[in-house]
């Protein structure tokens, strides 16, 4: 399975996408999670490769800051509702190419996104 969990209003996800070469037609399924709201399923599933809901969490995310987020100990479950409940929390983009997983925009994330999409080609 190819799959991105990404934000089509996002530059840098766009800027991903283009650089790796991650679209519908190279055989991946795209899903914008402000259309598309991720399900609890999926995020279960994307947790299960993490080992934990706040790897998959933004911590740069507006709300975080606004919500006073930064200032309280959330709890795994904290992690897990709050990004069901607002898209903006999820890392983005989170790619799976089978049993691997890329999460968020860090450089060597980016690039072993890259080297992992170049090798399946």
């Amino acid at each position: 399975m190819k799959k991105i969990y990404y934000l089509g209003t996002c530059d840098t996800c766009k800027k991903i996408m283009k650089e790796t070469g991650i679209s519908a037609a190279a055989g991946f399924e795209l899903q914008d999670i402000k259309t598309q709201p991720i399900t609890e399923s999926q995020l279960t599933a994307m947790k299960k490769k993490t080992g934990s809901y706040e790897a998959l969490f933004s911590k740069r995310a507006i709300l975080y800051k606004e919500l006073g987020l930064k200032d309280q100990q959330l709890t795994e479950s904290d992690y897990k509702a709050y990004i069901l409940k607002e898209y903006t929390f999820l890392k983005r983009p989170v790619v799976l190419i089978g049993d691997t997983i890329f999460v968020g925009n860090e450089k060597k994330t980016v690039e072993a996104l890259k080297a992992t999409v170049n090798g399946e080609k």
